[in-house]
């Protein structure tokens, strides 16, 4: 009866468990809304001008609700056909300059897709203002003791007919006291536009200007922020990373200045990033930087710089980057090196990132070997294992010295099987007499523990690993395994609740999770055997929903821990004889007990 009550126990907690389990990833998982085919307004969507339904986010952002993103498809269509605009054509971004206001509020990227189709539209970041998905960034003055300076329906004219990284752009406007104001702007290969603001003061007195740069973005196209993975405000102060506020915080305090120098401050999601950095090299001034909700769901990052005063004939300019583009590590690395300060810390690593940036750089450069992630991720896996095999012969070792003292074990057992807490002393005690350490098997699976979180961190934050397909059906291994046992891999019209998700890999899981048990010295609380055996079936549905990459990584390690030890039990044959023999003994103990348990009569 008590072996009973252990293994209902241990069957609700499992069940708590998967319940528990489904509804986080449902919270971190959750699929966004799908549009009525054809219908211009789906039901319930919000009308054009109204504040748009609240949806959760989704682990890459962007518009959801069905009304936005038809109005987001106008709108963008109407705002690029307007004209008065400058095209930005480099190989990493795409889009154009607004010459009404001088904004920098049309980018695409270029390497990257909305969806798994190749053919689908690239990636947009910045769209302009006004738009549901509204995000753009903006430099600009204000003029001090009367100064007109240019304002959002002031008309640049723009000097260069295209911003490439051969021919940059330079946007100009006089005002009538004589003052010219001009913005340079200058864009690389990737994702960085150098951006040079300058005053020229053709008048006959000094004049007072407050340079200032800003990102402005809505939240409704934020994608998920969680525990372990931040998404919204985000900034360097003094070259520490702050992770620390998110839209609400900065909604309910209405600005938010982080203390210290602005190195770089922006908006994050998993994937992108907008950011300015300001240069602060050769005594250029520094700006304050701070986080403003401007009302409802639109956001503000703002670098406001000092007051700057030019004399006649004189002229002041500065200089920042936009960086606006993937969070890709080694063109976030590289712009370090260029001065932004630990830009590639916006990649949301956390407390561990000095073990998962290296297994980052082995797994692309395996990756740039082999030229696909998911073998890449499998000859990680055998680099692991391969390191950790002189710990599995030591873990072999103490199973063998587990092995030897099965007889005394059993002794124990049936002198104090009506004491447990006697028969666990005097356990303990032939632990320690005989030299033996019970949970040494455990410390290959132990030391597995940061290199499987770690391999989760790259999958759930690296752009790289965004839909990189293995083979077959696996298209992303960065997403869930796609088939489902429950809707016929896909041929049945629906989709299951996540603990019911089951697909191949984690079948495959399962099976190879329930082989590796076998191999391992059997319990001897009949109890413990039990829960032992409802395990691999357990973590079947734990690891189910989790990225194709990581369950990818935990099959072919099953698979080569049961290769590990089919070796090195051909190279003892007498412990897997005696493997048998405790097996078949523990077996017939069993059947033995539960012939002899007396049962409760029927009551009426």
């Amino acid at each position: 009866m008590e072996n009973q009550r252990n293994v209902i126990l241990a069957m609700v907690l499992m069940a708590i468990m998967l319940v528990g389990w489904d509804l986080g990833m449902r919270y971190y998982y959750p699929q966004p809304a799908k549009p009525v085919a054809g219908a211009p307004a789906a039901a319930g969507a919000a009308a054009p001008g109204a504040p748009a339904p609240a949806l959760k986010p989704t682990r890459e952002g962007g518009l959801q609700a069905p009304g936005d993103v038809a109005l987001e498809k106008q709108d963008l269509a109407q705002a690029l056909a307007a004209g008065h605009r400058i095209p930005v054509d480099a190989p990493g971004l795409k889009g154009s300059i607004n010459l009404l206001g001088g904004l920098v509020d049309d980018l695409t990227l270029v390497r990257h897709r909305e969806t798994l189709d190749k053919n689908s539209a690239p990636v947009r970041l910045f769209s302009p203002a006004g738009t549901p998905a509204q995000h753009y960034a903006q430099v600009g003055w204000i003029g001090q003791n009367g100064v007109a300076a240019p304002g959002p329906d002031t008309l640049w004219q723009a000097e260069g007919a295209k911003l490439t990284p051969a021919t940059p752009v330079t946007l100009k406007w006089t005002n009538p006291t004589g003052q010219t104001f001009a913005i340079r702007y200058a864009i690389d290969s990737d994702y960085m536009i150098t951006v040079t603001q300058s005053v020229s003061n053709a008048g006959g007195a000094p004049v007072a200007v407050k340079p200032f740069a800003l990102v402005n973005r809505t939240d409704r196209t934020a994608s998920l922020d969680t525990w372990n993975v931040h998404s919204g405000p985000i900034a360097a102060f003094d070259g520490a990373v702050t992770f620390d506020n998110n839209y609400s915080d900065v909604k309910t305090a209405g600005t938010v200045s982080p203390a210290g120098s602005a190195n770089w401050i922006g908006f994050t999601d998993i994937y992108w990033l907008s950011a300015l950095i300001p240069d602060t090299a050769n005594g250029a001034a520094q700006p304050k930087g701070d986080f403003r909700n401007v009302g409802g769901d639109i956001f503000r990052a703002d670098l406001i710089y000092p007051v700057a005063t030019i004399a006649p004939g004189q002229t002041a300019a500065q200089t920042v980057r936009l960086f606006a583009g993937a969070k890709e590590n080694n063109v976030l690395e590289a712009y370090e090196k260029q001065g932004a300060t630990n830009l590639s810390l916006s990649i949301d690593w956390g407390w561990f990132r000095w073990f998962e940036k290296p297994i980052f750089w082995l797994l692309d450069a395996l990756f740039r070997a082999v030229h696909n992630f998911g073998l890449a991720i499998i000859l990680l896996t055998v680099i692991v294992r391969g390191i950790m095999f002189p710990v599995a012969q030591r873990q072999f070792a103490s199973m063998a010295a587990m092995r030897a003292i099965q007889p005394k074990l059993k002794v124990i057992q049936e002198r104090f099987k009506d004491d447990k807490q006697k028969q666990q002393q005097e356990i303990m005690a032939l632990y320690k007499a005989e030299g033996v350490n019970p949970l040494a098997g455990c410390l290959p699976i132990f030391l597995q523990i940061p290199v499987f979180f770690a391999l989760y961190k790259v999958l759930v934050l690296t752009i790289e690993m965004r839909h990189q397909p293995f083979y077959l059906w696996i298209k992303d291994l960065s997403a869930p395994d796609p088939l489902h046992v429950l809707n016929l891999f896909g041929l049945l019209p629906f989709t299951p609740p996540a603990f019911l998700a089951i697909g191949v890999l984690a079948i495959l899981l399962g099976i190879t999770m329930w082989a590796q048990f076998k191999l391992q010295p059997a319990a001897m609380d009949p109890a413990q055997q039990q829960v032992m055996a409802l395990m691999p079936w357990m973590m079947m549905f734990v690891m189910a929903p989790f990225a194709a990459g990581l369950l990818i990584y935990w099959i072919t390690s099953n698979l080569l821990t049961i290769a590990q030890q089919k070796y090195l039990y051909s190279k003892h044959p007498q412990l897997k004889a005696q493997a048998d023999k405790d097996q078949l003994d523990i077996d017939r103990v069993a059947a033995r007990e539960q012939k002899t348990t007396p049962r409760k009569p029927k009551t009426r």
